[in-house]
């Protein structure tokens, strides 16, 4: 048995080496004799017969193990691939010619194991029979094939009778015993003895600064606020001044000739016969407060003052032609006051139309919400019927599903029977890799403590060498004559002093420069500020003026009485909306005429006057369908008499809706029709108290 080992474990040896991409088949056997020439010829031929046939039947050979590997073959290592081959080949190929005994003397020489499991998978009736007949006919003709699986359907008996043997080989070896692991014993480290540590000298104790007290200014109000307040006041004392003398003082150029009243007596007479002497207005004198409040930039600033100024200049030049005998605007300003009203009430018709088209869009959705409901319900019934279809369907679908989940499960738990003769022999496998393992790492940690040693002592040589070289002596500092010039024959050489004499002068001279410079911006940055501030108050005084004028003619137009809009459109959409409500009142009714209602079974009440639970829920869910599928009114979320006020009760079948509905409907008109009417009087004069309190606040 050992020496027909040997010639396998030569051929398995060269099959690894093989590789099917880049080696040649013929060039890779001359190299196997060649290597081979130490062997004796009965040896060399039988290895070369078996590697020159493995070779050459290779794809069927590689489709039997990779079948073993994928089912039976799971657990065992790819290193045998070749192994199983070269015992499928002797198998298949070389049987009759080996015969039996001969061929039994090959399988004992390998591991009992891996052959006993490779043997049981390749001599299966089912598996000849099937799946590798048909694979190697996808290979070589079917007429070959046939041929070769003959004579293994014919050993079959004896090939079973060595399977049996095997398996009783392996089960009476006793199973290799667990060596114990060297358990790592600690060692103490010869350290030397540390010196006893010196008390520290206690800290001094630092000297707290004393805390200053808190100011009193913290408790009292700033003086920012007191002043702002001061300033608020003065300067609203100081526009009603300048408003009372504006209307009392009225400009005499400014009022038309034709305006004036007519010559009355002898001196109106005399004075007529002369032109009247206009005088001219003198320049505008702007009153400059104390603290002008205008937060702004410079830009905003400047450009704010700018606009000012410009307006100022056009009002002078506007009083000039007035005091020289130009026109009046009185005609332009009352067509414009007529145009702007006209276009007001415009607008005020536009914005009733929009929400008159608002309400009568309201008012259609109303009715499209009622048919969709019933749209709704057709489709809910049909989708019962096809939901009770797909039930059906289901559970057959349950029952079939659960048939063939048991057979799964039975063939499952056959399969499960042979799982402990398998999880025996992987155990004693993993005994021996475990043993092989220990010892390998054993060798490999004595290696590895001897390379620590070495390297340990080349450290110690390298530091006593650099310690040696840091006891030698060597030379510090060096003198150096700041006063002495090198001498190098350079342009302005100087010596280390004159170097830093003429650096101190350098930094005085620019120093001193900086110092103008800053003065001469601190004084352009004052004089920018003195403009700045004197544009503010101008900008300040422009704006007082302006508000006083915008608040009197907020005043007009407050007082100017808004009328009645009296426009088709808004006509003809009222119209259009009484018709739609009409149209939605009456299809409400019809819709709880036709509800099926009495077809519901009354909620039993007892004698102390409680509904069942279950009764009261279903009708409060009818009550709320009934409100959610359009039968509110004027979309207020009412549900009909008796859906939502009853409790969840549900009304009776004589009930007449009809009546109620239109009573409601004229309900919701009448509203509508007084919110229109306050909308109108709250035009007309209550607008009043929002310009007057931003008059107050300028």
């Amino acid at each position: 048995m050992a020496y027909y080992g040997k010639c396998l474990e030569a051929v398995i040896e060269h099959l690894d080496k093989f590789m099917p991409k880049s080696d040649n088949p013929e060039q890779f056997l001359e190299a196997a004799a060649t290597s081979l020439q130490a062997l004796s010829p009965r040896k060399q031929g039988f290895v070369l017969e078996v590697l020159s046939g493995c070779l050459e039947y290779r794809k069927l050979l590689t489709v039997v193990v990779d079948a073993f590997y994928a089912q039976d073959g799971r657990l065992c290592l790819r290193a045998d691939h070749s192994r199983f081959k070269v015992i499928c080949y002797l198998a298949t190929f070389l049987l009759e010619e080996l015969g039996f005994q001969l061929f039994c003397d090959i399988i004992k020489s390998q591991p009992v194991d891996k052959m006993c499991k490779f043997l049981r998978f390749f001599f299966n009736p089912l598996h000849l029979c099937s799946w590798v007949q048909d694979e190697w006919s996808l290979i070589y003709e079917p007429a070959h094939v046939k041929k070769w699986i003959d004579p293994l359907m014919r050993w079959q008996p004896e090939v079973q009778a060595l399977i049996s043997h095997l398996e009783g080989v392996s089960a009476s070896q006793p199973s290799p015993l667990k060596t114990k692991a060297k358990v790592t014993e600690p060692k103490e480290f010869n350290l030397t003895a540390p010196k006893p540590r010196t008390i520290p000298a206690p800290e001094p104790v630092p000297v707290v600064a004393k805390p200053r007290p808190v100011p009193q200014s913290t408790y009292q109000t700033p003086k920012e606020q007191q002043q702002l307040e001061t300033v608020k006041s003065y300067n609203r004392r100081k526009a009603e001044e300048l408003l009372l003398r504006a209307n009392v003082e009225e400009l005499r150029c400014a009022m038309p000739r034709s305006c004036r009243e007519p010559a009355q007596g002898s001196k109106q007479q005399l004075r007529l016969q002369f032109p009247p002497r206009i005088r001219k207005t003198p320049k505008l004198t702007f009153y400059r407060p104390d603290n002008v409040l205008v937060k702004l930039n410079t830009t905003a600033i400047l450009r704010e003052g700018a606009l000012y100024q410009r307006q100022v200049e056009q009002e002078l030049q506007r009083v000039d032609k007035l005091v020289d005998g130009a026109g009046d605007f009185s005609e332009f300003l009352e067509w414009q006051k007529k145009m702007l009203a006209k276009d007001r009430e415009e607008q005020l018709a536009a914005g009733e139309c929009r929400r008159l088209q608002g309400k009568l869009s309201h008012e259609e959705a109303v009715l499209a919400r009622q048919s969709l409901v019933q749209e709704n319900k057709q489709r809910t019934e049909q989708q019962k019927e096809q939901m009770a279809k797909l039930m059906l369907q289901h559970a057959e679908r349950r029952l079939r599903e659960d048939r063939s989940r048991k057979e799964l499960v039975e063939q499952v738990i056959e399969g499960q029977k042979n799982v402990k003769a398998a999880q025996a022999k992987l155990v004693k496998g993993r005994q021996q890799t475990v043993q092989e393992v220990i010892e390998a790492s054993r060798g490999l940690l004595q290696r590895r403590a001897q390379e620590a040693q070495e390297e340990q002592r080349h450290h110690c040589e390298l530091i006593s060498q650099l310690r040696a070289l840091e006891t030698q002596p060597t030379r510090k500092g060096k003198l150096v004559d700041l006063t002495q010039i090198p001498g190098y024959g350079l342009e302005g050489e100087m010596s280390i002093v004159e170097l830093r004499e003429r650096l101190a002068l350098l930094k005085e001279n620019q120093r001193r420069e900086e110092e103008e410079k800053r003065d001469q911006i601190i004084q352009s940055k004052r004089t920018k500020s003195q403009e700045l501030q004197d544009t503010l108050e101008q900008i300040s005084l422009c704006r007082a003026a302006m508000a006083r004028s915008a608040a009197l003619r907020w005043e007009e137009k407050k007082k100017a009485p808004a009328a009645p809009t009296q426009d088709e459109r808004v006509q003809q959409l009222r119209r259009r909306i009484s018709e739609r409500a009409a149209e939605r009142c009456k299809q409400a009714a019809l819709l709880h005429v036709s509800a099926p209602r009495a077809a519901r079974p009354k909620p039993r009440v007892s004698p102390s006057g409680w509904k069942e639970p279950g009764q009261q829920k279903a009708g409060s869910g009818w009550g709320w369908r009934a409100s959610r599928a359009g039968t509110s009114i004027a979309g207020r979320g009412y549900a009909a008499a008796g859906a939502g006020g009853g409790g969840g009760v549900p009304a009776r079948a004589d009930a007449s809706p009809g009546p109620q509905a239109q009573l409601e409907a004229q309900h919701w008109l009448e509203q509508e029709r007084s919110r229109e009417r306050r909308l109108r009087a709250q035009q007309r004069g209550g607008l009043g108290p929002g310009p007057a309190r931003r008059l107050e606040a300028a």
